[in-house]
């Protein structure tokens, strides 16, 4: 597991733990909301990058939304593939309603928690 990976992880961890809380409320698009912010925190990571993406297909299921499912299945291929050659749009939050290539705005607190995890992951790499 790289740095970056191992310093997101609590972070996104954090959004898709309200993710399922609001799942288990009966709040589904809340849900949904979280799991757009785990995306944005970790798709710079191939770990959570398909992780996320997998569970936005669980959740797709679970409403019987297949048009987002089909997304899913070709983000996560699509994650699999371009993340660790830095082939995702920066802000993207993944779901099928928006283009796979959209780069979109980060939410300031995303924002400065990425900020801070790549100075992290940057000091990190400097030392091995």
């Amino acid at each position: 597991m790289n740095s970056y990976t191992k310093n997101i992880t609590p972070y996104v961890q954090e959004q898709l733990s309200k993710a399922d809380q609001s799942d288990r409320l009966g709040n589904v698009a809340d849900s949904f909301v979280y799991l757009e912010n785990a995306h944005v925190l970790g798709q710079e990571s191939t770990y959570w990058h398909v992780k996320v993406h997998y569970l936005m297909l669980r959740w797709a299921i679970k409403q019987r939304d297949m048009n987002e499912a089909i997304g899913q299945m070709i983000r996560i291929i699509g994650a699999v593939l371009f993340t660790a050659i830095k082939g995702v749009p920066t802000g993207n939050t993944g779901g099928s309603n928006v283009s796979l290539v959209k780069v979109m705005p980060i939410k300031p607190e995303h924002a400065e928690i990425i900020a801070k995890v790549k100075k992290q992951h940057n000091s990190t790499s400097e030392k091995d």
